[in-house]
């Protein structure tokens, strides 16, 4: 598949429930997300030596069954991927069965993933050995019995937080903040503090349960878009975003109010916030882990990369605009459910950001950063 899917209806979107550990209800589904996912992948890709290394050097000795365990699957393209890359260093290795356990928000899209998992009621990795099963929970929970798990990941959904630190964020719609090519909003210090804090207490909740679940010596490689110190993630998808919303605000079809309350609860971190909580001693889970190997980086755009080429501003816009609906829809959907008609509302919002970035692309430059540190459970 490749990015650029005709946009689903909104109805699909599920209202939160504040009491799990969730600010979304999932990205979006009917294949929607699995589409639109390329660069995602090429972020995965880019670590995938060091998910070499770590499937290389998991201890398997003494297990019945190796579990692996991928936190935050989505509709299961890209996790069925990285299940195969680890899968061909670890079947030589063992002669027990080996469970890929596919895990995500009870409001995920499983049943696209089921059908990832096996498209001809056979299973996708090819081998009588290979067992798979789906959890649904949030992944600050213990999804996973003690001592089970002894290759667990996640990939690109760890910046998705736990909760909103704040009820309203008046001056734009994601914490980090606008830009400075187009400087469209602001984020005062008091809730970017607040973000950053958040931010952290997710990944030592994180960090807690995956070692209750991971076996002495199993590794956790996490890996979550971020920012460097000079890409930030967030800039130009949010940036034309909030432009498209504000075009409804002005209107009145988007409650000022509504607004005031709705922002993307994502946070772009850098590496040093990544690994904060396993190194400080004031974060409990401080000394639970090794930390083996971290990296930042910053990889290719295929839709950029395409629109450099051929010039293509109509498939640029429409590539562009579907990349980042399939991951900001369902909030979006949520923040309007007491709007009437807020499915048609949704459509024509991303409508706009295609006009937007048709009209005038070079307001919304997008570049992806990237974060990732391979773990080692101590004894």
């Amino acid at each position: 598949m490749t990015d650029g899917k005709t946009v689903p209806p909104s109805q699909y979107a599920t209202v939160i429930d504040p009491d799990s550990h969730a600010t979304t209800s999932g990205m979006t589904g009917h294949g929607f997300y699995d589409a639109n996912s390329t660069t995602q992948w090429n972020a995965i890709e880019a670590v995938l030596p060091t998910l070499d290394h770590a499937a290389k050097t998991v201890p398997l000795e003494d297990s019945q069954v190796i579990t692996l365990a991928d936190y935050g699957c989505s509709e299961g393209r890209n996790s069925v991927a990285v299940m195969e890359r680890a899968l061909k260093t670890l079947l030589p290795r063992t002669s027990m069965p080996i469970q890929t356990v596919h895990s995500d928000l009870p409001t995920n899209d499983f049943s696209t993933l089921f059908l990832n998992l096996r498209p001809h009621g056979q299973s996708v990795f090819g081998s009588n050995r290979v067992f798979s099963s789906a959890v649904g929970g949030s992944m600050y929970d213990q999804l996973r019995p003690d001592s089970s798990v002894h290759l667990a990941m996640t990939f690109n959904a760890i910046g998705f937080l736990s909760r909103r630190p704040v009820e309203t964020l008046p001056g734009y719609i994601q914490p980090n903040g606008p830009s400075k090519v187009r400087n469209n909003g602001y984020v005062s210090q008091e809730n970017g503090l607040a973000f950053k804090k958040q931010a952290n207490e997710d990944v030592e909740a994180f960090l807690r349960v995956r070692a209750k679940e991971l076996v002495p010596g199993g590794k956790l490689l996490v890996q979550v878009f971020g920012a460097t110190e000079d890409v930030c993630t967030s800039d130009g998808i949010y940036d034309v975003l909030n432009d498209a919303v504000l075009s409804f605000v002005e209107t009145g079809e988007f409650p000022k109010g509504a607004y005031d309350h709705y922002y993307q609860p994502v946070y772009m971190r850098r590496l040093s916030e990544l690994t904060e909580p396993v190194l400080d001693p004031q974060y409990e889970t401080a000394g639970l882990f090794e930390l083996e190997d971290t990296k930042d980086y910053e990889i290719a755009v295929p839709f950029v990369d395409q629109f450099k080429e051929n010039g293509d501003l109509k498939a640029y816009a429409s590539a562009y605009t579907n990349f980042f609906r399939a991951f900001t829809e369902a909030v979006l959907a949520n923040a309007l459910s007491a709007v009437p008609g807020k499915n048609g509302l949704i459509d024509r919002i991303y409508a706009r950001a295609e006009e937007l970035l048709r009209a005038d692309p070079d307001l919304y430059p997008f570049r992806y950063a990237a974060i990732e540190m391979l773990l080692t459970r101590k004894d």
